[in-house]
């Protein structure tokens, strides 16, 4: 009989969840995708604590979610946007098109907060850059290509900046008046020599922003291989993609894999190939505060061929506000690889003002090249300390 009861439960249709659970079932879907080791049982639990506490806030439920499904305390930013992104929607800056204004989306999986509405206007096309958003995504060739000796000297090659924080020295420092007077009361007065410190100093951050539209297709796949390398040489390096939309790619390129970091990278951005944007992308990059604090005393490498279409007043404007904030600004572009090139576009004659450097970005060992040098000083910074002593002698 017993047998018998228990055949007739597992042949007795489930019951089926209110229609008002999809979202949270939804949620946690969306958790086990990402990698999330979510039970069963703590699914039960989630709803249960939902229903128990008659939620009168979204962030009522965030937090019985955290109570419930226990996400790692290294994964809470992810954890964070995919319940912003189920219940919310993506938090993003909505790519939206119509005759009169367009946005552009901002993405990023590993960010800690959500991103705001940012209305960046239209601009009219352009004879050789096209606006129109394609969405497509791309599959990587494993080209077995090495790195390795870039990424082995990049740490020694990034130059570097001072903190406030202090370190304690034998020779070459300041006296450290607090640990020196706390021997002197140790040693009853006497003091055979004072203890010396400097401040420590540590790479600048590297921040490469590579341009991906149709006119940078054949470039892009050396240069995202480079920046997979740099980030796994210097753990302080941001990759953002520029192209219709604004994405952060730096979570995906963290894997060792490269093979496994690329792909990740191409299913994370979704307008590979598109058109270009590049005015409005970095202005969506400047109005993200965490952003502008990635830039700010940074390294930073523009990857982009310049094509700007249309008006180059916001592409002028980004770049001058980005050159405020970075330590070094550099345009790295295919075009300059012809020994006959010259910034005569529009769009880049009103750049060249705001530019450290124009150099080949033509392939991603010209690019490495330049970024294994950027310890040197910049030819522009050069030029005008050069100009000061000239003028301060005469």
């Amino acid at each position: 009989m017993r047998h018998a009861a228990s055949a007739d439960r597992r042949t007795q249709p489930l019951p089926r969840l209110p229609r008002e659970c999809a979202p949270f079932l939804d949620f946690v879907q969306a958790l086990r995708r990402h990698g999330f080791a979510v039970a069963p049982d703590q699914t039960v639990s989630f709803l249960a604590a939902v229903a128990l506490l008659g939620p009168k806030s979204m962030e009522h439920i965030r937090r019985a979610a955290i109570a419930t499904l226990a996400p790692p305390l290294d994964r809470q930013s992810t954890f964070d946007a995919l319940f912003r992104a189920v219940f919310f929607g993506e938090a993003r800056v909505a790519a939206v098109q119509n005759e009169e204004e367009e946005e552009i989306l901002v993405k990023d999986q590993g960010g800690a907060e959500a991103v705001g509405e940012i209305l960046l206007q239209r601009e009219k096309g352009g004879a050789h850059a096209s606006a129109a958003e394609r969405l497509s995504t791309r599959a990587f060739d494993n080209r077995e290509r090495s790195l390795r000796a870039f990424q082995r000297q990049l740490p020694d090659a990034l130059p570097r900046r001072r903190t406030f924080r202090h370190l304690r020295t034998r020779s070459k420092g300041m006296i450290d008046l607090r640990r020196s007077f706390r021997d002197i009361v140790h040693a009853d007065g006497d003091l055979a020599s004072p203890r010396l410190r400097r401040r420590k100093e540590i790479a600048r951050r590297l921040l490469l922003i590579i341009d991906i539209s149709g006119s940078m297709r054949e470039h892009t796949d050396g240069l995202l291989e480079l920046a997979h390398a740099a980030v796994q040489a210097a753990p302080g390096t941001e990759v953002f993609t520029i192209g219709t939309r604004l994405s952060r790619i730096t979570t995906a390129l963290r894997s060792r894999d490269r093979a496994q970091a690329l792909e990740r990278a191409a299913v994370s951005v979704d307008d590979w190939d598109g058109g270009t944007r590049i005015g409005p992308s970095l202005k969506a990059f400047l109005a993200v505060p965490r952003f502008v604090a990635l830039a700010r005393g940074s390294l930073v490498v523009l990857a982009s061929d310049g094509l700007e279409r249309g008006g180059h007043a916001e592409f002028e404007s980004a770049v001058r506000r980005l050159s405020a904030l970075a330590n070094r600004l550099s345009l790295a572009t295919p075009l300059a690889g012809d020994p006959r090139f010259r910034p005569e576009t529009a769009a880049l004659a009103s750049i060249l003002p705001w530019l450290d450097d124009l150099v080949d970005g033509s392939s991603g060992e010209a690019l490495a090249r330049f970024i294994l040098s950027l310890g040197r000083q910049a030819p522009r910074a050069a030029v005008l300390r050069k100009e000061e002593a000239h003028a301060a002698r005469h």
